[in-house]
């Protein structure tokens, strides 16, 4: 509920976010080779709309690590084209308003936690690396590998005043009581004072330029049909990245202020607000965890604080290297490091493969691995759960196999299924699956093909199963109208009963 007291919280809350978030807009924005003022729009259109628009009342939006590294990958290959890299940030943002249409966000907070653990660490160790050739005062390189190999070189040819401010300002980032951060930022404070500090020196080091002081001109997006596909890959990459971003801070929102989020609407919201960023040049971005905490904290409980949050040459490209230094050490995930020792070595597995995969491959790669790699371990360790009893019992002086199916029955365990059976030896056989909580269609044609192979060898197949929902699936295959199927083990005893009993009076006659 808005009252003057809440206004003036909102307000002062908002104040407080933008200075948080002037700093980073411009660090974001030259990282991700559009600019620095592209990162300062970015973070004023983004802002502003998903604050208007979004389902997370105090949620601040703007550029973010993640975002900006795929931006910087789309802006290095689209070297000479920037309306071809607002094309891509336009489909990422009709892209993200599809997926709150359908409403994918609720589906995000299913993936596993070492694959957002391994993506974390790689993004944030990403930053870190991007940021070697600015704070030694070489020429910036969208590439980790590129950096990365060429270490030796960029060594040898060090700006040591470009080195110096650098220093100065993680130095101020990670050193600066929590006393006085609490009241302004360091990253305010190093922006601020070690911006004059290189003036006064009159040191000769790289700078990100002027800062257009006119309102953004407005931009066509556009690109040549040949490299649709390379800019649909960019596009679907940020707006999976965005949503992921998003959803997490989202997440983090609900668990502070015991609120439930509009996962829909907030997806929505920041399609549309990237969709804008696409026709100013600005950078595209998503729910800002840092930013939103900071705004939380200073008493923001409307979207007036979000609205407020955006807006203010000689910034050295150096300090703003030093305060992404601490971005990056900030975005690793210290609760999954500090208990690394401890995890399980599936979940160790996947949260490297995912960071590796992340720093030196691709963001969407790691992602898909991650969860194609946690899928397959978890079908394992389900397989490994379910249990398939084989017994025997005497009907009418006959030998009559039971098998019973515990657990999930799918492709994998269908498979096991099929091993027991190869044992069973009677001409009428019980597969009894009252206590199987799944079903699926690997598993009923599995069982297809079971019955084929033993009506083949003149064994009778007959299958117990509960559930009507189940036995309505079994409908899909047309050999289970050949077989009895009943709801309890009983119930098919007594018709195999009947039946070796008719045979036995047939035989006598």
């Amino acid at each position: 509920m808005l009252t003057i007291r809440t206004l003036k919280n909102d307000i002062l809350a908002g104040i407080t976010v933008a200075i948080v978030a002037l700093p980073l807009a411009l660090a974001f924005g030259v990282v991700s080779g559009a600019g620095a003022i592209a990162g300062l729009y970015g973070a004023i259109i983004l802002g502003f709309i998903a604050a208007l628009l979004g389902g997370v009342a105090v949620q601040v939006s703007g550029p973010t690590g993640p975002m900006t590294v795929v931006t910087a990958a789309a802006v290095a290959t689209f070297a000479n084209d920037f309306s071809t890299v607002m094309a891509v940030v336009f489909f990422a943002g009709i892209i993200q308003i599809s997926f709150g249409i359908v409403d994918l966000g609720k589906w995000i907070k299913f993936i596993p936690y070492p694959i957002i653990s391994g993506f974390m660490c790689g993004i944030g160790v990403i930053i870190i690396i991007l940021q070697i050739n600015p704070l030694f005062g070489a020429n910036t390189n969208s590439s980790i590998v590129y950096i990365v190999t060429n270490l030796f070189e960029t060594f040898e040819n060090i700006n040591y005043e470009a080195l110096f401010v650098g220093l100065v300002t993680i130095f101020i980032m990670f050193l600066t009581p929590k006393s006085i951060t609490k009241i302004v930022p360091a990253a305010l404070i190093a922006l601020f004072f070690v911006t004059i500090l290189a003036t006064i020196l009159n040191l000769n080091i790289p700078t990100i330029g002027e800062i257009p002081s006119k309102l953004p001109d407005f931009i066509l997006p556009s690109f040549n049909i040949l490299e649709l596909s390379t800019v649909l890959t960019f596009a679907i990459t940020l707006a999976l990245l965005g949503s992921v971003d998003t959803q997490l801070t989202s997440v983090l929102v609900d668990s502070k202020l015991k609120t439930n989020h509009n996962s829909k609407k907030e997806l929505i919201a920041q399609g549309i607000g990237n969709t804008m960023c696409s026709f100013f040049g600005a950078i595209p971005g998503a729910g800002a965890t840092m930013r939103t905490v900071v705004n939380m904290k200073n008493g923001a409980t409307t979207r007036i604080s979000g609205v407020t949050h955006a807006i203010a040459s000689k910034i050295p490209l150096a300090l703003l290297a030093g305060i992404l230094i601490k971005v990056g050490f900030d975005i690793l995930d210290y609760r999954f490091l500090q208990i690394i020792q401890k995890v399980s070595k599936d979940d160790l597995i996947i949260m490297i493969t995912v960071f590796l995969l992340t720093v030196f491959v691709d963001l969407i790669i790691a992602v898909a691995a991650g969860v194609f790699i946690s899928s397959f371990m978890a079908v394992y360790q389900i397989s490994k759960n379910i249990k398939i009893k084989h017994y025997k019992v005497f009907i009418d002086e006959k030998n009559i196999d039971i098998i019973k199916v515990k657990g999930a029955l799918f492709f994998a365990t269908a498979i096991l299924l099929e091993r027991v059976l190869n044992k069973a030896n009677s001409k009428k056989i019980v597969i009894d699956c009252t206590e199987v909580s799944y079903l699926d269609i690997s598993a009923i044609f599995k069982l297809e093909d079971i019955i084929e192979k033993y009506e083949e060898k003149n064994i009778e197949i007959i299958l117990v199963i509960k559930y009507t929902h189940k036995r309505r699936l079994l409908k899909i295959g047309k050999i289970f109208n050949k077989i009895k199927i009943y709801r309890i083990l009983e119930h098919a005893k007594i018709h195999i009963k009947e039946e070796l009993e008719n045979e036995q009076n047939i035989s006598t006659k």
